[in-house]
């Protein structure tokens, strides 16, 4: 059976190697599904699997319908390149894993290779739409100080929607202008924020906090109405609705903040290196998908102004 093993796999994932939530629920289900699949194909150990095994595997994940699409025969949406590469991926860490144990004498996705991804330009908020969603609430309740305090701390910062959940009071430095913050892989990295967002911050803990906060409330910086930390799913619609309130027609992902904050900043020429720190990028490569959107940018500005530009 490979389901054990797969499981082995998640807790070493879990434990070990310090993925993210998000990575883990990712290899749960795609490697969830290679074992349903191999349980169908009477594979019943992972020392039988075979390079071949795992070209027909991804041949038939290939053609699978997207789920919810029609089963009548009629053509559908199948799975992305983007979504095969991470099939690839998730196979590769797998039988490494397995050959590192002693689970598989050989590794059987050793020669997988990795589809090509088409790296899609982030989506960034133009800089009116920004100063439209962070004007000061002219409510001051708790959750409004919070929302306009999550806002502020998102674009000054660039931190993920999971690093916003997570942020905690003791990672708070306002008087140095800092806050810390435990991203992907239980990385701990410093990151400088403004003097809006202090304020936004400052004004939040002192005034809209305290009345949110119950005997069972976290060591959170940002909580809900009930005084818990925010799921997801939850911090995400409260960010849709500011963005509706300030009549920002655009569909905006939980992504745009932080692409808005990466995006101004090479705009407004920082150095390439210093964005991948702040972002908390372990690759320089993630990083350099701004100086596409950036030179985008450029070109679109000198179209625009330049007389003999057309």
């Amino acid at each position: 059976m490979i389901a054990p093993l797969v499981e082995e796999f998640l807790v070493h994932v879990r434990h070990e190697r310090g993925q993210s939530p998000n990575t883990q629920r990712t290899y749960a289900a795609l490697l969830g599904r290679f074992a349903a699949w191999t349980g169908s194909q009477g594979i019943a150990s992972a020392g039988e699997i075979q390079f071949a095994h795992l070209m027909e595997y991804l041949e038939h994940e290939r053609a699978r319908k997207l789920e919810g699409q029609a089963k009548d025969g009629s053509r559908g949406k199948t799975l992305s390149s983007s979504s095969l590469y991470l099939q690839v991926a998730a196979l590769r860490a797998f039988f490494r894993f397995c050959q590192a144990e002693g689970f598989v004498a050989a590794n059987p996705a050793e020669n997988l290779t990795l589809p090509r991804r088409w790296k899609r330009l982030p989506k960034s908020l133009a800089a009116e739409e920004i100063a439209r969603l962070l004007r000061p609430p002219t409510e001051a309740d708790p959750s409004s100080l919070c929302d306009h305090a999550v806002l502020e701390t998102a674009y000054a910062s660039g931190l993920r929607l999971a690093e916003l959940r997570g942020l905690r009071l003791e990672g708070l430095h306002l008087d140095s202008g800092f806050v810390t913050v435990v991203g992907k892989g239980n990385k701990e990295r410093v990151v400088p924020i403004g003097r809006s967002a202090i304020a936004a911050l400052q004004r939040y803990l002192g005034s809209g906090r305290p009345a949110l906060v119950t005997k069972r409330s976290p060591g959170c910086v940002f909580l809900t109405r009930r005084g818990t930390a925010f799921a997801h799913v939850t911090l995400w619609l409260r960010i849709k609705r500011c963005v509706a309130r300030a009549g920002i027609g655009r569909n905006v992902t939980p992504h745009m903040l932080r692409h808005s904050f990466a995006t101004h900043l090479m705009e407004h020429g920082a150095d390439l290196r210093v964005i991948q720190e702040l972002l908390g990028h372990s690759s320089i490569a993630t990083t350099e998908v701004y100086t596409h959107v950036a030179g985008k940018r450029l070109r679109d500005v000198h179209e625009r102004f330049h007389p003999r530009a057309r």
